[in-house]
C-alpha cells in the first residue's frame, strides 16, 4: 500500500515558490520528519532577492540538502557556512536559535540556479529544550556509491551497509537515489516509517504510479520495488516515530503548546537571539493565533 501526499505551493516571496509535502492533512509526520519543502529548480537573475532574513526555531533540527546552487547559512551561534550540492547542514534549534539563509555574495550579480530540499526533524522531548547546535558535513564525506545499478548517497542514518557521519538526535533516515531508466530497485523497509519522493520524474512503486513531487508513504513492512521510466532522483525519508505528538506554530515545533506560546512571546520581545552582523529579522506574524 502507498499513501500519496501531493505537495501544495507556498510563495515565500522574491520569486521563491516551494512545494510543501509535510505536514499534510492525511499524514503529519514520517518517522521524526515533521516538515518537508521542495524548492526549485529555479533560475535566478541578477537583482532577484530571495534571501530568508533571520528567523527563530525551537524544538527541531533543520536539514538542508541541495541538488544545485548554493546558500549561505548564518546563525546566532556565530556559524557562517556555505552549503553546496551533496553536503548536509544540520542545525539543532533546541530551546532556541536564529538563522538566515541568503544568496552568497559571489552569486548575487550572476544568473544561477538553485534546487533543493529543506526538512525539519522533531527533536526527542529530552532534547527539545537543550542547547542549540550546528554541524556541516561536506559532500566528500557523503560520497555516492553504486547499489543495484543505482547511485546512492546515505545522507543521514544507515542503509545498504553504509552509515552517514551526520549525527541525528533519534533514528533518522535520509537517502538520495539516482535511478536509471527501466531498472528495478528493490527497496527494503529501511526504517519503521518510510516515504519515497520522486524529485524530477514520475516513478512506480510496486507498479503503482507515483507522480513527480508527490510524497509516497510506504505502508508495506516488506518494502517495495521502485522503477523509473527515465533517469531520476528519488529521496527517501523516514526513521523511528517521535516520542509523542508534536505541535507546529510558525517556525516552532514542540511537544506542548505552552512551549510554542513561550517561543512566540520570546521572539516578539527579541529574547531568542540575533545573527551577528545582521540587524534584519522576520517579525512574528501579526495574525498568528497563539495556542
Amino acid at each position: 500500500m502507498l499513501l500519496r501526499l501531493p505537495g501544495h505551493e507556498k510563495d515565500l516571496g522574491g520569486g521563491l515558490r516551494v512545494s510543501r509535502l509535510l505536514p499534510a492533512v492525511a499524514r503529519r509526520t514520517v518517522g521524526p520528519f515533521v516538515f518537508l519543502d521542495h524548492f526549485g529548480p529555479i533560475v535566478f537573475s541578477p537583482g532577484m532577492n530571495t534571501d530568508v532574513r533571520p528567523h527563530p526555531h525551537i524544538g527541531l533540527a533543520t536539514v538542508t540538502y541541495l541538488f544545485d546552487g548554493a546558500i549561505m547559512h548564518r546563525d546566532s551561534l556565530g556559524s557562517v557556512q556555505r552549503i553546496e550540492p551533496g553536503a548536509i547542514n544540520w542545525m539543532s534549534a533546541g530551546r532556541g536559535i536564529v538563522h538566515s539563509e541568503r544568496t552568497p555574495e559571489d552569486l548575487r550579480d550572476v544568473r544561477h540556479g538553485v534546487h533543493g530540499l529543506q526538512l525539519w526533524v522533531g527533536l526527542p522531548q529530552s532534547l527539545e529544550e537543550g542547547a542549540p547546535g550546528f554541524a556541516h558535513t561536506p559532500a566528500q564525506h557523503l560520497p555516492p556509491f553504486s547499489h543495484q545499478d543505482a547511485e546512492v548517497r546515505v545522507l543521514v542514518g544507515e542503509a545498504f551497509g553504509r552509515s552517514s557521519p551526520v549525527k541525528a538526535a533519534s533514528p533518522t533516515l535520509f537517502v538520495a537515489l539516482r535511478l536509471k531508466a527501466g531498472t528495478a530497485f528493490a527497496l527494503p523497509m529501511l526504517a519503521p516509517e518510510l516515504a519515497v519522493y520522486p524529485v524530477d520524474q514520475e516513478i512506480t512503486v510496486d507498479d503503482a504510479p507515483l507522480a513527480v513531487h508527490t510524497l509516497g508513504v510506504v505502508e508495506n513492512a516488506a518494502g517495495c520495488t521502485l522503477r523509473a521510466g527515465a533517469d531520476t532522483t528519488v529521496a527517501l525519508i523516514g526513521g523511528a516515530p517521535l516520542d509523542g505528538p508534536r505541535f507546529l506554530l510558525w517556525n516552532f515545533v514542540a511537544s506542548t503548546k505552552s512551549l510554542l506560546r513561550r517561543a512566540a512571546e520570546d521572539w516578539q520581545a527579541q529574547r531568542i537571539g540575533t545573527v551577528p552582523g545582521d540587524s534584519e529579522f522576520i517579525p512574528l506574524p501579526q495574525d498568528l493565533a497563539l495556542p
